[in-house]
């Protein structure tokens, strides 16, 4: 029987993904058919660049939405604009390559119940997570999570991977001050709630395999580069503008 008491939103981003993204919206539906929750999926295409958009209306899926914009905004974008389209008391997003395994969702809200949390956050960093993926990413992530505990003081070990579940009342106090498109959208979610006064905030274990090679690609650099940026935005926005402090009206198209 569905859990009557609570009713799970789940926003799913996509990008260039017309070859995989309705398989991967089939094995995230058929995860949450099992679970004791009611629910509905977000999926928000982040740029109308190829035929994703169209091939998940082809597909008719029960209990989906979609939502689709012309030009390409990032990640963050997409999951805030379907997190404002969410009707669930708990408000969930799960990256849609399948990296991480959609089973892990019932984790998750298990977690949410279990410490009547305010966020939990999947972590590759959690003792039971079973994560598959290069030495130089770990390095890589080690070192943010370095960096972040040094700026923010944040205790969660992992800011970053695609998978955390919200209180729609947290999402109703923090979305309306954030600023993240693309690359640090996760961790600005987590510095703001935290400064409001959120602090159930606990972790969870995924599983996780990453199948792309070494981290050498220009554009991957790049992307490295772009998040350490983005993470000093965030603190300077915390710290020296007090940016945070105050509810700033953006539409979000």
């Amino acid at each position: 029987m569905k859990n009557q008491q609570h009713f799970l939103s789940v926003i799913v981003p996509v990008y260039k993904q017309e070859k995989t993204i309705v398989k991967n919206l089939r094995l995230i539906k058929n995860v949450l058919d099992k679970i004791r929750y009611s629910y509905e999926i977000i999926a928000v295409v982040d740029g109308i660049i190829d035929h994703s958009l169209k091939k998940i209306k082809q597909a008719k899926f029960v209990g989906l939405k979609t939502l689709g914009y012309l030009k390409n905004q990032g990640k963050s974008y997409a999951i805030r604009l379907g997190m404002t389209k969410a009707r669930g008391d708990f408000v969930m997003f799960i990256d849609s390559g399948m990296e991480i395994d959609p089973n892990g969702i019932s984790m998750l809200l298990e977690h949410m119940e279990w410490y009547e949390a305010d966020v939990i956050v999947g972590s590759k960093r959690h003792p039971a997570s079973f994560i598959h993926y290069s030495l130089l990413r770990k390095f890589l992530s080690l070192g943010y999570y370095a960096f972040v505990k040094l700026l923010f003081g944040i205790k969660i070990r992992d800011t970053q991977a695609g998978i955390k579940i919200f209180r729609k009342e947290v999402l109703q106090k923090v979305l309306p001050r954030l600023v993240e498109k693309k690359f640090a959208g996760d961790l600005e979610m987590l510095v703001v709630a935290q400064q409001l006064g959120f602090n159930r905030i606990y972790e969870a274990p995924i599983k996780l395999n990453y199948n792309f090679s070494a981290v050498t690609s220009a554009a991957t650099l790049e992307s490295i580069f772009r998040i350490f940026i983005d993470t000093l935005a965030i603190f300077y926005r915390k710290n020296i503008l007090h940016y945070y402090d105050k509810v700033h009206k953006k539409s979000l198209n």
